[in-house]
């Protein structure tokens, strides 16, 4: 049984960063792709960024690209969004997903590619 705990979220000032983490367990990883979500109120959850555990390869939604970084400790088994120049169209929570799913058949931009999903953390940005 996969589990997933993100943390880091909070209110925060436009322009300023926060760094959400995911803590993963119940499997080796190494096989792994791990992604972020985003659903602010009244909209559909949209993608933000995947990394594959194995490789450190990364993709990011054009929205957040030359923002945010996603990065990964294997020794920890964690996985980071580093988030900076935040703005208040950021506001949404965020969810951290795992998948081990093959890229050509379930692209991991898609929520239907990841299996696991954590609960979710708030992050607001005031204007």
């Amino acid at each position: 049984q996969v589990q997933l705990v993100e943390s880091g979220g909070g209110l925060v000032q436009a322009g300023d960063s926060l760094r959400l983490s995911c803590a993963a367990s119940g499997r080796t990883f190494s096989g792994y792709a791990m992604g972020w979500f985003r659903q602010a109120p009244g909209k559909e959850r949209e993608f933000v960024a995947n990394i594959r555990w194995s490789s450190g390869f990364s993709y990011y939604a054009e929205s957040v690209k030359g923002r945010f970084t996603i990065s990964r400790d294997n020794a920890e088994n964690t996985v980071f969004l580093q988030m900076n120049s935040l703005k208040p169209e950021d506001t949404a929570v965020y969810y951290c997903a795992a998948t081990e799913r093959s890229p050509r058949i379930y692209p991991y931009t898609r929520m239907t590619a990841y299996d696991y999903w954590g609960q979710g953390t708030q992050v607001t940005v005031s204007s």
